[in-house]
């Protein structure tokens, strides 16, 4: 059975509303979530978790295509780079993209 069921939606004191989801993702895109709630951390001056970044990226990604509505809107998935990346077992995707959140990507030692 294939039944499409609607998360509950709650609406919290500074007017925003909150949606509880389930996404599956490849681990390139989990790392640039986590690299870009590094980004906003820095800019924030405290931690941030990655629903936050995800909150912040969807709201910076909306203001931009109202922003400039005669152009495409941008893109909210992670760069173009990563599609082009050849397959790999998932122990090494995952290995890598914790490397690259931690930032010790080509760090390795053996």
């Amino acid at each position: 059975m294939n039944e499409r069921v609607t998360p509950p939606m709650h609406a919290l004191p500074d007017g925003e509303a909150e949606i509880a989801l389930v996404l599956h993702l490849p681990w390139e895109d989990v790392a640039a979530l986590g690299q870009e709630a590094g980004r906003l951390a820095a800019r924030m001056q405290r931690p941030v978790t990655l629903d936050e970044a995800v909150s912040h990226r969807l709201r910076s990604a909306r203001s931009a295509a109202h922003a400039k509505p005669a152009q495409s809107p941008p893109a909210v998935a992670a760069p173009a780079s990563v599609s082009s990346l050849p397959a790999r077992p998932p122990a090494e995707q995952a290995r890598q993209a914790i490397d690259r959140i931690n930032g010790t990507a080509g760090h390795e030692s053996a």
